[in-house]
């Protein structure tokens, strides 16, 4: 599905990515993992065209969409990936469906069509009775279940998720967990996860291992 090629990414004389190579196949569930200053968010945030690498390609489905610019790249972007941050990022003056509807809004869906996915989609997320609360009125396991509801409104092919239960305590993580499992099994998404948290990363299909910007190791969880 995805094909990531010879990337390399310096930021002044710091080499951040050191020829990173790494094929993500359709409805898997990789976690990247290492320590802090391995690249991991770097290399999310290429995968996800938020940065561009010094070299190399990402190629999704047959387009390398590093070749593309402006209004075409962000078209893409908004059409084929979701991302799921730490710390939710929802807008404090919006409430829980108008934050999960803005993507779909951004992507020139009618007010009418974004509204109705937004609420389809907080009711498979259990936060049908939240959904005119304001982000300070939800819990943090509430938050962050919008923020993956955001992610999935435009249902883009390819979830990236940079440490998505950091900021949670044990029981939300573990409830997010398996709603990532979930998710891939009735709406086939993938995902790209970088964590810290052994418990998701020994539950997804690969571990991805990275050390000083490159991957220094891929063990096989589903054989």
């Amino acid at each position: 599905m995805i094909q990531i090629h010879g990337i390399n990414k310096s930021y002044d004389s710091l080499k951040v990515l050191s020829d990173v190579n790494l094929d993500i196949r359709q409805k898997e569930i990789i976690s990247i993992v290492g320590p802090s200053g391995a690249g991991k968010t770097t290399l999310l945030q290429i995968i996800g065209t938020l940065d561009l690498p010094d070299s190399g390609e990402v190629i999704y489905e047959g387009v390398n969409v590093l070749k593309l610019k402006g209004a075409k790249l962000a078209k893409f972007r908004n059409a084929n990936i979701g991302f799921i941050f730490q710390f939710h990022q929802l807008l404090p003056e919006f409430s829980l469906i108008e934050n999960v509807a803005l993507p779909a809004l951004i992507g020139g869906e009618s007010r009418a069509n974004a509204f109705k996915r937004a609420e389809e989609l907080i009711g498979y997320l259990h936060l049908g009775d939240r959904k005119d609360h304001r982000p300070a009125q939800l819990s943090g396991g509430e938050r962050q279940r919008a923020a993956v509801a955001r992610a999935l409104i435009n249902s883009p092919k390819v979830i990236l998720a940079d440490e998505p239960s950091g900021s949670l305590d044990s029981h939300n993580r573990s409830e997010l967990h398996q709603l990532f499992f979930d998710l891939r099994r009735d709406m086939g998404h993938t995902f790209v996860i970088v964590t810290h948290d052994e418990s998701l990363a020994a539950d997804s299909d690969r571990i991805v291992h990275m050390k000083d910007g490159k991957i220094t190791d891929i063990i096989n969880n589903r054989l």
